[in-house]
């Protein structure tokens, strides 16, 4: 395969000779050209991480877990950013307008009566993937990607990475490093940063799981083998969810919206949502979405509320029963 640099020195080749000369070069030498430049393109492509499948892993049953419930207002409320001007919580998909409803797919919704199977690639979905997207990369600037510093976890990355840029570490070196990258980045999910909210509602066994699913994520050698499902609680699982994803916009408490106020902003708070709608309907609006009255008139519009559509229907309805059997409360005592 053609390395990084050729390949970089090639594109720039093609490049400047097709500006300089595109009035002299024959059409067919043109498209002979376009076409090797795409054919570049496409194979630097290959070094952005791609998407795996997810080996199961062995199970583990979770202990030990004390569920709460979620408090306070949202996260974007207390970084005072409006919905409208922030990435966080965004899949890039809308649900369907009333017009297109009828066709829209319909979700199997039963509620779990047992505890759930969750896999480290679960836990990034239900708590993760909202902002930082199915591959990790974030939006910059406002949020940030998280290849790099799971890379920086790998001893094997980091050898490899020293060694091509011509500064190679031995491997007890590359162990420290990747050591200190692991604990930052242990930190960051505990605690958060300016722009994260914190995750203490995570089980030990979930931040490993998770942890390993991120290195399956960015190709980190060997990250198969360490994957690990766990049986979790119906509760345990919608909290993460809740308070993973849904709490990024939905405040715990506060009035149920009119739709003369949900058309100028207004975000229904969590408490209201098991009175407005019921399970059938909350998964569906969760997953493919639903159209909801806005304005002063009785007319029904296409919601601004993303679409969840990777996550699977009974995590979803185990969000639903969180909020039933754990009501949100007002902000943390001090």
């Amino acid at each position: 395969m053609i390395n990084n640099r050729i390949r970089r020195k090639a594109a720039g080749f093609l490049s400047v000779r097709v500006r300089q000369f595109s009035l002299y070069i024959p059409f067919s030498l043109c498209l002979t050209i376009a076409l090797l430049w795409q054919t570049v393109r496409s194979q630097s492509s290959q070094d952005a991480p791609t998407r795996k499948p997810t080996p199961q892993g062995k199970v583990e049953k979770l202990t030990s877990v004390e569920v709460s419930p979620v408090q306070g207002a949202s996260w974007l409320q207390h970084l005072g950013r409006p919905m409208n001007e922030s990435s966080m919580g965004e899949t890039g998909l809308l649900g369907p307008s009333p017009v297109q409803e009828q066709g829209a797919a319909q979700v199997d919704v039963s509620l779990p009566t047992g505890p759930l199977s969750i896999t480290g690639k679960d836990l990034f979905e239900l708590s993760c993937r909202g902002c930082h997207g199915e591959r990790g990369e974030g939006a910059p600037p406002e949020i940030n990607s998280m290849i790099d510093p799971v890379r920086a976890t790998s001893i094997e990355l980091i050898v490899e990475r020293m060694k091509k840029v011509g500064a190679p570490v031995s491997t007890t070196v590359a162990r420290q490093l990747a050591s200190q990258a692991e604990n930052l980045l242990l930190q960051r999910i505990h605690n958060g940063g300016h722009d994260m909210p914190a995750f203490p509602q995570f089980a030990p066994q979930e931040v490993k799981a998770l942890v390993s699913y991120l290195h399956l994520l960015v190709g980190i050698p060997n990250a198969e083998k360490k994957q690990v499902t766990l049986e979790e609680s119906v509760t345990h699982v919608g909290e993460n969810l809740v308070k993973g994803t849904c709490h990024i916009c939905h405040a715990a408490m506060g009035p149920n919206p009119s739709p003369e106020e949900i058309a100028g902003g207004a975000i229904p708070p969590l408490e209201i949502l098991p009175k407005r709608v019921n399970l059938q309907q909350f998964v569906e609006k969760v997953i493919v979405g639903r159209p909801i009255y806005m304005g002063n008139l009785d007319l029904r519009y296409r919601g601004r509320m993303p679409v969840f559509y990777y996550l699977r229907p009974e995590n979803v309805a185990a969000a639903y029963e969180y909020l039933k059997h754990y009501p949100p409360i007002g902000m943390a005592e001090k």
